[in-house]
């Protein structure tokens, strides 16, 4: 790494992507603790095979997205700087073309508001398994508040940092540093002792490679992604396709189950009762092959 280095990377951004839009889908929690939003740029480590960087990225007078490599951590390396390239391209979504789901939604009598309101809206993603799992597990049966609390308690005890102009950067754990704990060692998490089990065993897999994003996008077919998550203990249809939608980015990962959901779904139909499985497919239909953004834009109404 060179010392007290700022490169500046300039990333192209399609036509339907809102930096305004999309930073504030990443304010929606104030104890979020893997990226930070100020002055209106969002500064995050970014893990590489071979190094770690602390990003800051905004936004150009063209619309498109700048990064600039904070303190020492510019990466010499070239190949570093196209993976955490690839890291920006991958948690911003921006090489899925949404003209097709923006002519859909247009027409829907949810989503054209949605489309209206969070134009530019990407689904900000979570482009590391093991973390997209955790957060799975994490949620499962609570309520976001909380959920944001039990990452902050896991990432502070068990992950590394990058200091800053006196503010701490944290790095998500990697499956290595959970797969050898305990439900013991986690036990001051204070989150329930199943999902103590089932996050040491999803680390557990990871570690041995019987998991993997690749293994588990296969040859991109959805139902097999499907089947080979809700295997693992732990994960039901509601995690597996949150982990399909914000990580292995399958267009048509479904959490029909999502409370969120549902009550979206009330709040723009102005109904009594939250619908049913049945009437969200009913619902759902125009929405076949979108139907993670449409889920995601719908959300977007209560987080």
């Amino acid at each position: 790494m060179v010392a007290n280095q700022s490169v500046d990377l300039v990333i192209k951004v399609p036509k339907e992507f809102s930096f305004k839009e999309n930073s504030s889908y990443m304010q929606r929690s104030s104890n979020e603790c893997m990226f930070e939003i100020r002055d209106d740029k969002v500064v995050k480590v970014i893990p590489t095979a071979d190094n770690v960087s602390l990003v800051e990225i905004s936004e150009s007078t063209d619309g498109n997205l700048v990064l600039r490599f904070l303190g020492d951590t510019y990466p010499v390396n070239k190949k570093v700087r196209n993976e955490v390239e690839l890291y920006v391209r991958e948690w911003f979504d921006l090489d899925n073309d949404l003209k097709p789901f923006y002519e859909m939604a247009k027409n829907d009598l949810l989503l054209q508001k949605a489309i209206d309101e969070f134009y530019g809206l990407r689904n900000v993603g979570i482009p590391d398994l093991f973390e997209a799992l955790t957060w799975g597990i994490l949620g499962q049966q609570i309520n976001l508040t909380y959920a944001y609390t039990l990452k902050r308690r896991l990432v502070e005890t068990f992950g590394k940092s990058i200091e800053w102009e006196d503010r701490q950067y944290w790095i998500f754990p990697e499956a290595k540093d959970i797969a050898n704990l305990t439900v013991e060692d986690l036990a001051p998490l204070k989150m329930t002792i199943k999902k103590c089990e089932y996050l040491i065993g999803v680390a557990q897999l990871i570690v041995e490679g019987s998991i993997s994003k690749s293994l588990v996008m296969g040859n991109g077919n959805f139902k097999e992604a499907e089947n080979m998550l809700v295997k693992i203990r732990g994960i039901g249809p509601w995690t597996a396709n949150y982990v399909l939608m914000r990580c292995l980015r399958f267009p048509n990962a479904f959490p029909i189950a999502d409370v969120g959901l549902h009550n979206a779904i009330k709040h723009l139909t102005g109904a009594e009762e939250k619908p049913t499985k049945e009437e969200i497919l009913k619902i759902a239909a125009p929405w076949e092959g979108w139907e993670s953004y449409a889920t995601f834009y719908l959300w977007r109404f209560l987080y």
